[in-house]
């Protein structure tokens, strides 16, 4: 084993293995809260994708039909058809979504509907009305035809 000039041998002190640690685990604090910001963002983003597919639904069934589904029948009207309430006369074959999804936290998509207008909504992480940031509600009502 060679020796250095003060008789040492060569490697790394463990002060010197202390800091690499340390700056190690800096930086993987930094990574997994960015990491987290986004996927707050990304269930938002999915959330509005699921709503942006329903008004799509939601609007194809008026179409057909001359109402949205009343909110008794639910947003299930636009998987099959609904046997109570306003019978939709020309219902598509098959229905207009293959499932209702939930929203990205879990929660069921809020839907209230006197048959000429509706609101929808997710009510964000918490699942509960209002809130801000994570929490803030997603809208996605119609005014009506």
């Amino acid at each position: 084993m060679e020796r250095t000039r003060a008789g040492y041998s060569e490697g790394f002190t463990l002060i010197e293995i202390m800091v690499v640690i340390l700056i190690l685990g800096l930086l993987a604090t930094i990574v997994v809260q960015s990491l987290r910001g986004a996927t707050d963002k990304a269930k938002r983003t999915k959330a509005e994708a699921d709503i942006s597919e329903i008004k799509t639904a939601l609007d194809r069934y008026y179409l057909d039909n001359g109402s949205y589904p009343t909110t008794d029948q639910g947003l299930q009207a636009l998987v099959s058809a609904p046997s109570s309430g306003n019978i939709p006369t020309n219902y598509e074959q098959g229905g207009y979504i293959e499932q209702v999804p939930a929203d990205p936290w879990g929660h069921p998509y809020f839907y209230q509907s006197d048959g000429n207008s509706y609101v929808l909504k997710s009510f964000g992480a918490d699942g509960v009305e209002g809130g801000e940031g994570k929490n803030a509600d997603i809208d996605g009502s119609s005014g009506g035809q």
